[in-house]
């Protein structure tokens, strides 16, 4: 039983301990607000109860209180570290210095069970709000987030001036209707984004949950209370299947075994199941009703971001003496997991922007693709030709009057020069191919979920790929049993189950050692040493078998009868499950699992009963995992151990083989584990026992002071085996990344897994070529061996690079740059024992020191950090989950799909939207050249050529369908750009859209503008409204014509918008009796005029194009004939 603290009583008052008189008047003397952290009573929480240094008087934990003044602010709890927010949204609440609403620095807490009244400070509701907006902000905030953009923000200031009579050029309507079309659109997507937002939270906040609460004559009932009603020390029952609606502590459960499982693929993305375990003294008490009689709080930490950690108390003060127990991640629910076993009971400790998974939510940064900054910096040029053409003009007039209005008229007058439509026209572009990427059926399942940057995948030229889970299957094989002195592979695994056979079948009882000294002294046989092997690994994991009903047997028969056919195995790492199904098929089967007890199946049907007696779970810091268990049928105690072969090797006893065989396991690409086991005495396990609960018990450094007590049993393990699990390759990955090489993608491989492992997995996948050398990056600690080992790599030519996470941020720390300069000349480069922000800091340095764009692939949640920082992040959908496809801009279902993706859909999604870009500006150059053209022959007057209806039909119903069509338009098939994957290299380049070709079509611009205007004006008879229908109509045909020049591959619906555009044009002339003369274009003397113009402006440039075609071919025309 827990020891209650000497300066404690049974009721929370002090005793009697030296200091406690001087303690007392300092206590009266703090404020109330230092004294809120105190449960009734005055005296601290029994946190810190188990650590009592000599005298009486408390130590460790408990020692903060010896100091007067010390005990109320200082309650001992290890600082967690809270991340900065990136995210721009605000936050509700009230100002940062009042106390109103919960807000101010995070506390810890003293949560009393089912009184929610009794706080000592104010919480937040518990309610989840992802909306951007509300109902008085929304429009505010979308117009400002629009104009906050220069290119916008010029139209409205053009838009707003025709409100001064001086600078009218027209009708108003001229300017705002394009305006308030682009304005419209994305408010509507703005809204419908927010409805959604709405719908969605409005869905999880009014879950209906039941709580306990205490009704009339002291008997406890439940009432139905909505998730956004819930509060900070809530007894909430949750339901099997029912989402958790606030971070709880588990206090009872319906399960039989004392225990649930909890789904968490919503919050760390991992799709195994997780164990979670009710308070001991909670889950005691004969119902749930219970739980509000008697008088127990928690105490908890500040709320932080950590999900898997968690440090807290539970105490019970009614009982004699009280009882304290220690709080970790194993008693923790967070909110948006999932009960996946049983009804659960918990207590609320958290609520509302509190809650772990919202505290970890954070809007990654927004992405602005390569393609919208270069068009961005076009726009730019634009402009200031913009201003020189306007004051080129009030110069020409020798800056007469008042010259400053003329100036601004002639902004006006040339806005078009900057085209309102360029943007609107590029966004649905991106519609069309994100849509075009979702419809592929070749790429099945494949998700957009960031549809402004499909032009990024045309341009990628460092692809950061994880291994496990995404070149690899994250399907676990056993392949290998090694005893030291014998190696058992898959083709010998007959032989393993003889001897489990042998041992069971030999005698009914199960071989029961005599004790640690005689075992090392007698020799074991083959059989014996086998079976031990098997028995370690059968007993040391965390799985547990789950029965379901299967049609034919229901639930509870089959887990009465343990049914092999209904058996699941679930645990939280695919390498138990695979290690514990090799036992089954050797004879040894795991088949009962609860919180206290494990039973194993012989192959003589004998069912082996032990007690679990302490698990120590895996943990990335300590590399290893422990299980200490009683066999119930000899009494004896053991402590099973298994871990990665660094930190196993200090721990087992002498040998000269395990680094050895250990290397060459993984050199074949296996996941290596060392299993050990050490039995103990009765006496040895009370005592660790004692130092374990008192160390659990800790609040202050309890993690380090837990890790101390583990370590002192962890000293001369006996080496049992190692066991070897392999992770098979996907499907079609070497062909795929062969692909993406000879496309001339740098394929950088990221991994958690250990350096041998990474670089089988690198050549088994043909990341590395086989005439390739690999240099291993020897382990480095200092400036000065990493400079040796970079001088030593910099004389190395084309060889692939692997460097362990150590190394790479030793070099990174000193030789940053010259270490960048010599990876990036690698043709692969496999980082191993990466840590998920150096994936992330990797990402981020190759941006920064190349200037290229970049691509992360990973599938689990320890990719989420690479994905968001790279330029264009995909995820894929694997066993560890959805968190990195939720986080990722695109998702597809298997690797194999990020070729096509990249070098069909990304090479398309480019070129299109170069040439739509171009063609935009082009269409827009024209008009403003013949305004300039006719402006400067009739004495350089700001008037407009066209007005009203024309200016606008122009860029809408006459030329756009054919414009946007381009948006289908291809070079080569898909087929073709799949087989040669070198198309995608003149892509890395940017030639579609360069300043050269910028400057060829402004060129084309003057040179037709020019053409259409002077020619209107040499052949037009005496009225200048023939000039408007002559100019117009030639316009109108030259862009048709364009269009047809542009196109590459003809497509229907290309040949419907051409023939649509010119039939519409045709139809309105009728209506547009108030520009042109109606008369007059019915006549042959309009039809030759325009003929003329229209084949002047545009032979020329069909004839151009031949000879290109004809004598300097594109790299893509020998593919197409």
């Amino acid at each position: 039983m827990v020891r209650p603290c000497p300066s404690v009583g049974p009721r929370g008052r002090l005793r009697a301990w030296p200091g406690a008189r001087e303690l007392a008047p300092s206590l009266r003397a703090r404020p109330a607000r230092c004294r809120r952290l105190l449960p009734r009573g005055g005296a601290a929480p029994a946190v810190g109860g188990a650590e009592a240094g000599p005298g009486g008087g408390p130590s460790g934990a408990g020692g903060a209180a010896a100091k007067a003044g010390d005990m109320t602010d200082n309650i001992p709890l290890q600082p967690v570290r809270q991340k900065k927010r990136m995210d721009s949204r605000p936050r509700t609440g009230c100002c940062e210095w009042l106390r109103c609403c919960g807000r101010g620095e995070p506390r810890p807490r003293t949560v009393w069970l089912g009184h929610p009244e009794k706080r000592d400070q104010r919480y937040p509701r518990n309610v989840i709000n992802n909306q951007k907006y509300n109902l008085f902000t929304f429009l505010p905030g979308v117009l400002f987030n629009q104009f906050k953009y220069f290119f916008n923000l010029y139209f409205l200031l053009l838009a707003c001036s025709q409100f001064v009579p001086e600078m009218r050029l027209g009708a108003l309507y001229t300017y705002w209707v394009p305006l308030g079309f682009v304005l419209a659109v994305t408010i509507i997507r703005e809204a419908v984004e927010e409805i959604r937002c709405y719908v969605r939270d409005k869905e999880v906040n009014s879950q209906v949950y039941s709580r306990l609460t205490a009704r009339v004559c002291f008997f406890a009932g439940t009432v139905k209370v909505k998730s956004a009603n819930i509060q900070v020390g809530d007894l909430i029952i949750v339901e099997k299947n029912q989402r958790v609606p606030a971070d709880m502590i588990f206090l009872r459960t319906s399960e039989k075994n004392g225990s649930c499982f909890l789904r968490t693929d919503q919050l760390d993305g991992e799709t195994d199941w997780k164990l979670r375990l009710p308070v001991a003294c909670t889950q005691r008490l004969p119902t749930a009703a219970d739980l509000l009689q008697i008088r127990s709080y928690v105490y908890a930490e500040e709320p932080n971001i950590d999900i898997h950690n968690f440090v807290g108390t539970f105490t019970r003060e009614d009982s004699d003496p009280p009882i304290s127990e220690s709080l970790s991640i194993e008693n923790a629910l967070w909110a948006g997991t999932v009960i996946a076993s049983g009804t659960v009971v918990g207590v609320v400790l958290y609520t509302g922007r509190e809650l772990r998974s919202v505290m970890n939510t954070s809007n990654p940064r927004s992405k602005i693709g390569l393609f919208d900054l270069e068009v961005n910096c076009l726009t730019k040029i634009l402009f200031g030709a913009l201003v020189v053409v306007s004051l080129v003009m009030v110069a020409l007039q020798h800056f007469a009057g008042r010259w400053y209005l003329q100036i601004i008229r002639f902004l006006l007058l040339f806005s078009n020069i900057i085209p309102i439509s360029l943007r609107v026209n590029l966004d649905m572009g991106k519609i069309v191919y994100s849509w075009v990427i979702r419809r592929d059926s070749k790429i099945p399942g494949t998700v957009v979920r960031s549809s402004t940057i499909p032009e990024q995948l045309g341009r990628i030229s460092y692809l950061l790929t994880d291994k496990t889970g995404t070149l690899t299957q994250n399907e676990m094989v056993f392949k290998r049993l090694h005893l030291g002195t014998v190696a058992y592979g898959l083709d010998s695994m007959d032989e393993v189950q003889s001897h489990i056979f042998s041992i069971y079948t030999q005698s009914q009882d199960p071989p029961a050692q005599k004790g640690p000294t005689l075992t090392t002294k007698v020799r074991r046989t083959m059989s014996s040493r086998v079976h031990e092997a098997v028995k370690a690994i059968a007993l040391c994991h965390n799985v547990t078998p789950v029965y379901e009903s299967n049609g034919v047997t229901d639930q509870a028969e089959a887990e009465k009868h343990y049914e092999d056919s209904c058996r699941v195995y679930q645990a939280s790492s695919p390498d138990e499950v695979a290690l514990v199904q090799w036992t089954e098929s050797v004879g040894l089967t795991l088949v009962g699992r609860d919180q206290s007890s494990m039973q194993l199946r012989t192959p003589g049907d004998q069912i082996l009963n032990f007690t679990i007696l302490q698990i120590f779970p895996f943990t990335y810091e300590s590399k290893r995992m422990g299980i200490i268990v009683r066999d119930e049928s000899t009494g004896e105690i053991t402590f099973y151990m298994k871990g990665a072969d660094v930190v196993m090797a200090g721990i087992v006893q002498y040998n000269d083989w395990l680094e050895e065989e250990c290397g060459n396991m993984a050199r074949e690409g296996l996941r290596v584990l060392v299993v050990a086991k050490k039995s103990l005495a009765e006496e040895q396990y009370q005592d660790f026992e004692a130092r374990y609960v008192q160390a659990k018990l800790s609040v202050h450094d309890r993690s380090l002071k837990v890790a101390t007590v583990i370590e002192s049993l962890e000293m001369e393990m006996e080496l049992l085996c190692l066991t070897g699990v392999e992770d098979q390759l996907q499907a079609d990955v070497r062909p795929t990344l062969e692909t993406l090489r000879n496309a001339g993608i740098k394929v950088w491989m990221l991994t958690g897994d250990k350096l041998e492992t990474a670089t089988c997995t690198a050549k088994n996948a043909h990341l590395v070529t086989r005439n390739q050398d690999i240099h291993v990056f020897r382990l480095v600690t200092n400036r000065g061996e990493a400079h040796l080992e970079l001088n030593a790599f910099r004389r190395k030519h084309d060889c692939a690079l692997v460097i362990s996470g150590d190394s790479l941020e030793v070099c990174l720390k000193y030789y940053e740059y010259e270490f960048m300069e010599l990876a990036c000349q690698c043709p692969a480069v496999v980082c191993c024992r990466c840590a998920p922000t150096q994936k992330a800091q990797i990402v981020r340095l190759l941006q920064e020191r190349t200037g290229k764009l970049t691509c992360a692939v990973g599938d689990g949640g320890n990719d989420v950090s690479m994905i968001q920082e790279s330029d264009c992040g995909v995820g894929v959908e694997g066993k560890e989950g959805k968190q990195a496809s939720l986080a990722a801009d695109f998702s597809v279902t298997q690797f194999k799909h990020l070729g096509r993706l990249l070098v069909v859909h990304g090479r398309n999604s480019y070129k299109r939207s170069a040439a739509l870009s171009q063609f935009v500006i082009h269409r827009s150059l024209c008009i403003s050249t013949m305004q300039a053209v006719f402006s400067s022959v009739f004495y350089f007057a700001s008037v407009p050529l066209y007005q009203g209806f024309l200016i606008i039909g122009y860029s809408t119903i006459y030329t756009m369908f054919p414009v946007f069509s381009l948006v289908l338009d291809k070079d080569v098939k898909s087929e073709v750009a799949m087989l040669y994957p070198e198309l995608y290299k003149d892509l890395l380049k940017g030639r579609p859209l360069s300043y050269k070709t910028f400057l060829i079509w402004v060129l084309i611009s003057i040179y037709q503008g020019s053409t259409i205007m002077y020619g209107a004006l040499l052949l037009f008879e005496s009225e200048f409204v023939h000039i408007v229908a002559i100019s117009f109509t030639s316009l109108i045909l030259t862009e048709l014509l364009m269009v047809a020049l542009t196109i590459q591959t003809w497509h229907w619906l290309m040949t419907v918008a051409e023939l649509l555009s010119l039939a519409c044009y045709i139809a309105s002339l009728v209506f547009l009796h108030e520009f042109i003369d109606v008369y007059f274009i019915a006549t042959l003397s309009f039809l030759w005029k325009v003929s003329v113009i229209t084949l002047v402006s545009c032979l020329p440039l069909y004839v151009l194009k031949y000879l290109r075609r004809r004598f300097s071919p594109p790299s893509y025309s020998k593919l197409t004939s």
